[in-house]
């Protein structure tokens, strides 16, 4: 119960955040992320994960970030299970104002360390997931570079609290629809986190079905909110994104 409380807190805390600046640019967008996501079992503890998030913004014309993300799994049991991992972002010049302040495309370099917690209350499947990330975030010295020639560091806490609840019956593990939910907070931390703690907030409402052992896929609609990192006119800045969300998920057998 007192992860539960968490995740209700965790909600609360990130809407307050933004509810309390009073001087404030807003950047609406709307957005479609596409997603892949694949575990490789190498034996009943160790497996390898992989995912490509394709997203898009202005109704997919244009970009917003393309990641890869891979990782080494640890799964004890069922649980609980640990990732250690790398990712690489490359973030577009979108919106009216770029997360760059020079309007440019830029790269990121992302370690990252993960555990995610799973309980059941009944037919109801509840995730925690904790992030902590190092990022190794692009940054132009000058207007004229074509590339990046710096990289700033930066520390981040994720939290996530997921919601996964099946429609119908519960005796099936396959060919079986649900609905979920999920809630995850972003917290910046360190000597170059900026102008907020308050990264971002992201909200996901969802449809999905088990088609089989191997795969399943889900639709639905995400809310996505990101602080800026710096002011403009002495006014913070927050992007409020919101659109279509689809993913799909493989589980392979390394044997």
């Amino acid at each position: 119960m007192k992860l539960v409380s968490l995740c209700i807190f965790c909600v609360f805390f990130s809407f307050s955040i933004c509810n309390a600046q009073q001087k404030r640019l807003i950047d609406n967008n709307n957005i479609g992320w596409y997603n892949i996501f694949t575990t490789t079992n190498l034996n009943t503890k160790w497996s390898i994960y992989a995912e490509f998030q394709f997203r898009r913004v202005d109704f997919g014309k244009n970009g917003q970030q393309n990641l890869f993300r891979t990782g080494i799994n640890f799964q004890p049991d069922k649980s609980i299970l640990f990732r250690l991992g790398y990712a690489n972002v490359e973030t577009f010049s979108y919106g009216d104002y770029p997360i760059n302040p020079l309007g440019k495309q830029f790269t990121e370099h992302r370690i990252f360390e993960m555990v995610s917690l799973q309980n059941k209350f009944h037919s109801v499947d509840l995730t925690h997931r904790f992030i902590l990330e190092q990022r190794f975030n692009g940054k132009y010295s000058t207007a004229d570079l074509a590339k990046e020639d710096e990289y700033v560091f930066l520390n981040r806490l994720r939290y996530m609290c997921r919601f996964q609840i099946p429609i119908g019956s519960t005796k099936s593990q396959v060919k079986m629809p649900y609905l979920g939910f999920y809630d995850e907070v972003f917290i910046g931390f360190g000597k170059n986190v900026g102008e907020n703690i308050f990264d971002q907030n992201r909200i996901g409402v969802l449809l999905g079905y088990k088609l089989n052992e191997t795969a399943k896929f889900e639709l639905g609609y995400l809310n996505q909110i990101v602080q800026l990192s710096r002011e403009i006119d002495n006014k913070n800045v927050f992007q409020y994104n919101s659109g279509l969300l689809a993913n799909l998920y493989f589980n392979f057998n390394a044997k």
